[in-house]
C-alpha cells in the first residue's frame, strides 16, 4: 500500500501536470471504485483543480466550488500518467481523469477491488474521511508520546494504526523500528522516555529521508513503480538476507496478509520473535536466539557437505 513517502511523491509529480488545470471529465471502467453517490461525478466536468493534498494514505484533489475527490489506492492501486485521450489499460484500469495536459489513470492489480474514490462537497465532509492519525512531521514530541501511549499496543501495531499516526504502513514501520533499534513487539506503555524520543526522531528521519529520496530520484518523470519493496531499505522485504548494519540474517513474523521484518541483533537483543504459525508448528524445536538459528544453519551445511 502506498504510504506517506509514496503519496507525497505522487502529489509532487501531479502538481505540474494537473494543478490549475481543468478536469474535462472522469471515465469510470469499474463500478466498484466510486463509493459515493451524491454529488455526481458529472458536476466536476470543466472544473479547475485548485489544490492537491494528502489525507492519511489518501490523495485529495480540491476543485472549484469546494469539491473534493478522495482517492484511496489501498494495497494494489496505482496511478499512471498517459497521453490525452488514452484508453485505460485492459483489465486493471479503473478510472481516467482527463485533462488537456494528459490522462491520469487509476489502476489496480489483482482480482480484488479495494481502491476507492469518493466525491464530497465542503471541508467538513472531507474531514469525515480523515482517520484522525497524528501528522508526526508537523507534531511535537509530547503529542507523539501521548498518541503512542494512549493504548498499550505493540509498536508495530501502533505505528500502522491510522487512528494514531497518519500515513505509516507496513513497509515504513519496519524501517522506522530498525532505525530506532526497537523491537516491533515492544509494548508502547513500557517504552522509556529515551526510547520514545528515539522512536519519534526515527519516524521523522525515515519518512523525510525516503520522501526526499523518491522525489529526487524520480525527477520530472511520473513514478511508474511505486512499491513497498525498495532498493536501499534496511529490513523490509529483506527476509533471509544480511542486515545492512550487522550482517545477521533478517527475520520476519508473518500475520494475516502482512509480515514484519526485523534484525534480531539490532532490535531484539539477539532474541528471535515467535512467528505464530511456525513457532506453534515447531514448538520446542523453534530457535529462540540468533545463536541457535546460526548453529542449525551450520549443522545443516555440515550435513550437506558430508553427503
Amino acid at each position: 500500500m502506498p504510504e506517506l513517502p509514496d503519496i507525497s511523491l505522487y502529489i509532487e509529480c501531479l502538481k505540474p501536470r494537473i494543478l490549475n488545470q481543468r478536469l474535462k471529465r472522469i471515465r469510470l471502467s469499474s463500478p466498484f471504485l466510486l463509493r459515493s453517490v451524491s454529488p455526481p461525478l458529472s458536476e466536476l466536468d470543466g472544473k479547475l483543480v485548485c489544490a492537491l493534498r494528502r489525507l492519511g494514505k489518501r490523495i485529495v484533489l480540491g476543485l472549484e466550488e469546494d469539491y473534493f475527490l478522495i482517492l484511496h489506492l489501498m494495497i494494489a492501486g496505482r496511478l499512471r500518467w498517459l497521453a490525452p485521450g488514452s484508453k485505460l489499460p485492459a483489465r486493471i484500469g479503473l478510472a481516467a481523469f482527463e485533462f488537456a495536459t494528459g490522462t491520469l489513470a487509476v489502476t489496480e492489480a489483482g482480482s480484488k477491488r479495494r481502491a476507492s474514490l469518493h466525491l464530497v462537497k465542503g471541508e467538513s465532509c472531507l474531514q469525515l474521511h480523515d482517520p484522525g492519525g497524528l501528522e508526526v512531521l508537523n507534531a511535537r514530541f509530547i503529542d507523539f508520546q501521548v498518541a503512542l501511549q494512549r493504548e498499550n499496543h505493540t509498536l508495530k501495531r501502533a505505528l500502522t494504526d491510522p487512528r494514531l499516526f497518519s500515513g505509516i504502513g507496513n513497509a515504513y514501520s519496519d524501517e522506522i523500528l530498525f532505525h530506532a533499534r526497537l523491537s516491533p513487539l515492544q509494548l508502547t506503555q513500557r517504552l522509556s522516555h529515551a526510547e520514545a524520543q528515539r522512536l519519534f526522531d526515527s519516524v521523522r528521519d525515515t519518512l523525510c529521508s525516503w520522501t526526499t529520496r523518491l522525489i529526487r530520484d524520480t525527477g520530472t518523470r511520473f513514478p511508474e513503480k511505486v512499491t513497498a519493496f525498495r532498493e536501499g531499505m534496511s529490513v523490509h522485504g529483506r527476509y533471509g538476507r544480511p542486515c545492512t548494519a550487522c550482517g545477521t540474517l533478517v527475520q520476519r513474523i508473518v500475520y494475516a496478509e502482512n509480515e514484519c521484518n526485523y534484525c534480531p541483533r539490532c532490535q531484539t537483543g539477539g532474541r528471535l520473535l515467535a512467528d505464530r504459525a511456525f513457532s506453534r508448528l515447531l514448538k520446542d524445536d523453534w530457535p529462540r536466539t540468533v545463536e541457535e538459528l546460526e548453529n542449525r544453519f551450520s549443522r545443516g551445511r555440515d550435513r550437506r557437505s558430508q553427503d
